[in-house]
């Protein structure tokens, strides 16, 4: 018993670690230090570029879903405004925040800790339930329920008598058997409370212990990464949840981009035979979607953050062959504010080739995607297509019925 208990508290340090150096709770959105000295050297010049400067170029749509005559008729139906917050999953503290840009047209909301905090199950029902009702077309409603030390609703005793363990505790204790139990029980438990997305599982492979994804991650082997991956992908796929792998194209060593620029100089054969793998193995297993990192890939572009890179995104379309919905992660973190020096992100990332945009600042991404299109910036058929990959998706897990 002694020596079972000791496991749990070593297993449990990373996530006790990152929770104490970031001053918050497990599970909640991690915040940069008032004075962080752990900047790292940008190359000359990079601090100045600004949004205008990374919407020249887009990606190409290698694919668009089949022509649902339901679909384009809904779509057909929204004004550009509309159409625009489609795009958009709200990053969401607050429920009334959350119903708001529900009644706007928001896509769907991501959400953190804080609206779970303190509540009991019946609340919580009863939040979602209300997000949806707010709601013209059906929301997204997803959340960072990963496991270790990324949760958001578990962590709330009232709802669950202990936060999820980690992907590699649960290998630990108990193999695949365990890890596929845990995988159907919080799927399970996230669609009683109304939540019909998780934003996991994490595809990173990482190099050693000390490297910050790791408390996230599976394995630092990439084959044994990918079986968990598409384990777990199927498994949420026939429970009717949907899923996303992140952090594409893989975080390997890379530092927080919570809380600065990051790059990752490795070549692109070094991506191609280890951190992709289990990127590929969750597309093949049928995910619906995949969320970009903000790490700067220098071999893929060497110019832009990862979720702002039409070549990363065609490498996911073209090389790949994900036909599902991408997904950036939250644009207001430090790496992307940085880069664009305060500027809304939200056109270089429509045009990077992204569906849907992780962000908070609802208001001013709809306000300039639908100015990018009537000034043409933005080509209303890109916009047409990534909105149909969502009203696919949304439509494949039975929310449009």
């Amino acid at each position: 018993m002694i020596k079972q208990i000791l496991r749990i508290l070593i297993a449990l340090l990373p996530a006790f670690g990152m929770a104490i150096l970031c001053s918050c709770d497990l599970g909640e959105e991690i915040q940069p230090f008032a004075d962080d000295t752990r900047v790292i050297e940008y190359p000359e010049g990079v601090l100045t570029t600004t949004t205008e400067t990374t919407v020249t170029t887009t990606t190409t749509n290698v694919y668009t879903p089949p022509d649902d005559p339901k679909l384009v008729k809904l779509l057909d139906s929204l004004s550009l405004e509309r159409k625009a917050a489609q795009l958009i999953l709200v990053g969401c503290s607050d429920a009334s925040v959350g119903n708001a840009v529900c009644e706007k047209g928001a896509g769907g909301l991501c959400l953190f800790a804080q609206p779970f905090a303190n509540q009991s199950d019946e609340a919580v029902r009863t939040m979602t339930a209300g997000f949806q009702e707010a709601a013209e077309i059906p929301v997204l409603l997803s959340v960072d329920e990963e496991g270790g030390s990324v949760c958001r609703v578990s962590l709330n005793p009232n709802l669950r008598h202990t936060n999820f363990w980690s992907p590699r505790f649960l290998f630990e204790q108990g193999g695949w058997e365990l890890i596929r139990s845990d995988t159907e029980e919080k799927a399970n438990f996230l669609l009683d409370l109304g939540l019909n997305v998780n934003l996991a599982p994490v595809c990173d492979v990482p190099f050693q212990a000390w490297d910050f994804i790791y408390p996230r991650c599976f394995s630092t082997d990439a084959a044994e990464t990918a079986e968990y991956i598409e384990t777990v992908v199927g498994i949420m796929k026939a429970q009717g949840l949907g899923c996303s792998l992140k952090h594409f194209p893989g975080y390997g060593g890379s530092a927080d981009t919570h809380l600065n620029m990051a790059y990752d100089e490795r070549t692109y054969e070094e991506f191609a035979e280890r951190d992709l793998l289990p990127f590929q193995a969750g597309i093949e297993a049928g995910a619906d979607s995949v969320m970009v990192t903000h790490n700067i890939i220098e071999c893929m572009d060497s110019e832009r953050p990862a979720s702002l890179s039409p070549e990363v995104h065609r490498i996911l379309r073209e090389e790949l062959g994900f036909r599902g919905v991408i997904i950036t992660d939250d644009l207001g973190m430090n790496a992307i504010t940085q880069f664009t020096n305060g500027e809304n992100p939200a056109v270089a990332a429509i045009l990077a080739g992204n569906d849907l945009l992780c962000y908070a600042d609802f208001d001013n991404s709809v306000a300039a995607i639908t100015e990018a299109v009537r000034n043409g910036t933005i080509e209303e058929e890109q916009l047409n297509a990534s909105i149909l990959r969502v009203l696919y998706w949304k439509q494949e897990m039975g929310l449009l019925d």
